[in-house]
Formats: structure tokens, sequence, C-alpha cells
């Protein structure tokens, strides 16, 4: 894939890479220098070295190689499957598990053991990386997923994702006391400009993101919540939660380093998924019991 841009004066003295990061988003800066080291970023008719910095006027030209999409193999493996029939699975994700294959990461994840469950009955509409993924959550984050096993079914689940029409529901413990019983954050969310690994409240360049939050019980320096989502974005509870100074406990990328307990990243669990069944029409709604990580810790705040 071949993309050409003009650099604009104020965009002028930027390093190539950090210029081709900002304004291809979906592009990390080590990929990118990768694709300036092999030649496959041009400026004006040329090639560039990396340190190379943009002037006004500059043509850049770049030309993104087809990926080669890894053959994923079915793996026997364990999965709490709390619903299922002949459109979707409804599987309750436990902590440590990347739900699909990815860089460093292509066995033992949701999509390897649910190949080898479905038999390949799976939607193909996400590629053979994803199959029937229509969403996904965290590898640190627990709870409910729903799965499609073919393309009508994928299709109408995802339609109702985009229309903000299914119900989704998190436990969390953050840091700090929250003073009022509820709240909504209502903050775009994009790439960090500074991290291209992390996301942020992003006003420039995010897209629409709301969470609603209930308080369930406070303790002494930290407190037990309910999130509502609206929207779906990367890291949305993460990334709105430590935008009002309240990040989620155990979360070392958006909160604090130093951890008082031994936790595996965050405590975030996805309680409920609501949906319209894509055959019988019918509104579902499914639930995934706390792990038990999660309620040794409430009973331990409790006792603080």
């Amino acid at each position: 894939m071949r993309q050409t841009f003009c650099v604009s004066g104020e965009e002028a003295g930027s390093r190539i890479d950090v210029y081709l990061a900002g304004v291809c988003m979906d592009l990390s800066r080590s990929h990118i220098q990768k694709l300036v080291k092999s030649q496959d970023v041009m400026v004006n008719g040329g090639a560039v070295k990396a340190n190379y910095k943009v002037t006004a006027g500059d043509s850049v030209c770049l030309d993104i190689p087809q990926a080669v999409e890894p053959e994923i193999t079915p793996e026997p493996m364990e999965l709490d499957i709390l619903y299922e029939d002949e459109d979707v699975i409804l599987v309750n994700k436990p902590k440590g598990m990347v739900v699909h294959p990815a860089a460093g990461h292509y066995s033992q994840t949701l999509v390897n053991g649910l190949m080898d469950h479905c038999k390949g009955n799976l939607s193909g509409i996400n590629g053979v990386v994803r199959p029937g993924i229509v969403h996904r959550i965290d590898m640190d984050t627990t709870g409910v997923l729903i799965v499609c096993k073919n393309d009508k079914a994928h299709n109408f689940v995802a339609a109702q994702l985009k229309e903000h029409l299914i119900t989704r529901r998190y436990r969390a413990i953050v840091h700090g006391v929250i003073k009022e019983d509820s709240g909504t954050v209502d903050a775009p969310i994009g790439r960090h400009p500074a991290d291209r690994k992390k996301m942020s409240v992003n006003h420039k360049n995010g897209r629409p993101a709301v969470t609603h939050y209930q308080v369930l019980q406070r303790f002494r320096q930290f407190t037990y919540i309910e999130c509502c989502l609206e929207t779906g974005r990367t890291h949305q509870i993460r990334v709105h939660m430590a935008s009002i100074h309240h990040p989620l406990l155990g979360d070392k990328v958006y909160g604090p380093q130093k951890c008082p307990f031994l936790l595996q990243g965050q405590t975030l669990h996805a309680g409920v998924l609501g949906f319209v069944h894509p055959r019988t029409g019918e509104y579902m709604e499914f639930s995934a019991p706390l792990p038990e990580y999660f309620k040794e810790l409430l009973i331990k705040l409790d006792n603080v």
C-alpha cells in the first residue's frame, strides 16, 4: 500500500520517523524506522536516512509491504464457556490470556483454543488471525467475551457494537476515594502523542469515548466501582479513570509503578455482556463471576 504526504510548514524540522508517526496513526515509530531502513520511505523521489529532517514542501512517499499473516493452529485448552449455540459462543476469559494472535503471541491465545473447540467453525470477517473475534479485552482483564461462529452473526453483533447497543459492565478497583456516588467521563481517546504504545485522552486526534461509573464500595485508599461503556475504545476504562486521577489498581501503564499488592496487571473484570441474538432477535445477557484474586483483594481492602 502506497501513501503520499506533503510536509507543511508547521511540520518542518521533524525527523522523518517522528513526522510519519504523526500522520500515520496506525504505525509505530519502530515499524516506520524499519521501513526507512528498507528504503520503503522516499522523500522527493529519493531514499533518506533515519535522521533526515523534513522540510516544508517535501513529498514523502511511504510504501507499506503487504503483510503476510502467520498460520494459526488450533490448540486444545480448557475454556470457561458461559453459553454456546450455532451462532455465538460466550467465554469467560482468564487473566493473562491474549484474545487473538499478534506479535509475540502466536500460541496459547483464546483464538487458538476456540479454533480447536469449534473445529474451525468461526466467522472469517477478521481474517485468519482473528476468526470470530468481534471485540476484545486486554490480556490482564478478565471476564465475558462474545465470539461469532459465522459471518451473518458477526455482522449482526458488530452492528450492535457500532451503534453502542451492547451492554458492557465492568468491575474495577481504583486508586483514591471517589467522593461522588456516580459520574461520567466523556473524553476522546487516541494514541498518546509521546508514547505510541499507550492511549490517552486526545482532543485533537482522538475518537469519542464515554464511560459511566458508579461507586460500589469505598475503602481507606481505594474505591470499588462498576463501569458501563457507551463506546469501546482501546484501554478506555483504564485511560478514562486515570484522566480523573483514579487509575486502576495494578495498572502500571496508566497508574503508579509501585503497587501495594502482588498483582498481575490492572484489577478490571468484564462482568456483564448483553446483546440481541442474531438469529432469535431476543435480548440475552450473561455474567462472569469475579475471579478469586479479585474477591480476595476486596476482603483485604475491607480489613485495612
